[in-house]
């Protein structure tokens, strides 16, 4: 695993990109919590998440690379539009997904949902740049507390991860997750 700052992962910028496109594994900022992702689109690398994670079937949500990317691939009616423009922000709104060739099946099993994350930084630029969906979970072995800084990484992921991005402590609280499909709130 290689460790990088902000500000070496931004110096090579160009490379970093090349790596996302080519399925490596990162864990990174978000605005909550360190995300542990991949491009959503690649199936052996959702596949090396899923074991670092030890999840099962449960379906991971992706960090989109645009609002148009999730207009293009997902069903959007007036509520999602809504919640739409609270994006960037610390929510997963779960959708239905439209195309479902969008992302690889090992993302999320076959489901006709997908969860789709858009956060407030400088991360989701990268993303963006990369023009890819991109995995996005809690850093941690399911069940088990999620990273808050790289002093606590799960020493099995750690060994097992690409690239890990340190921006140093962050003190927040995982995203709140909405269920559109359903209308409720799943995690405050």
């Amino acid at each position: 695993m290689e460790t990088l700052s902000r500000e070496g992962f931004e110096q090579q910028i160009e490379k970093m990109l090349g790596e996302m496109r080519l399925g490596k594994v990162f864990v990174y900022p978000t605005d909550t919590i360190y995300g542990i992702g991949c491009d959503a689109t690649n199936p052996a690398s959702v596949g090396r998440i899923r074991a670092l994670k030890e999840r099962e079937k449960r379906p991971f949500s992706v960090i989109a690379p645009s609002l148009e990317w999730i207009m293009c691939n997902c069903q959007v009616g007036r509520r999602e539009k809504e919640w739409l423009e609270k994006l960037p922000g610390p929510y997963t709104l779960i959708v239905r997904l439209a195309n479902k060739a969008a992302v690889c099946p090992a993302v999320n099993y076959g489901l006709a949902t997908i969860g789709v994350r858009m956060p407030n930084g400088w991360f989701t630029g990268a993303v963006a740049k990369a023009g890819i969906p991109f995995v996005t979970t809690s850093v941690n072995v399911t069940g088990k507390p999620f990273m808050t800084s790289a002093a606590n990484i799960n020493p099995g992921i750690k060994e097992d991860v690409d690239y890990l991005i340190d921006v140093g402590p962050l003190k927040n609280k995982p995203s709140k997750v909405v269920d559109l499909v359903l209308g409720k709130t799943v995690r405050e």
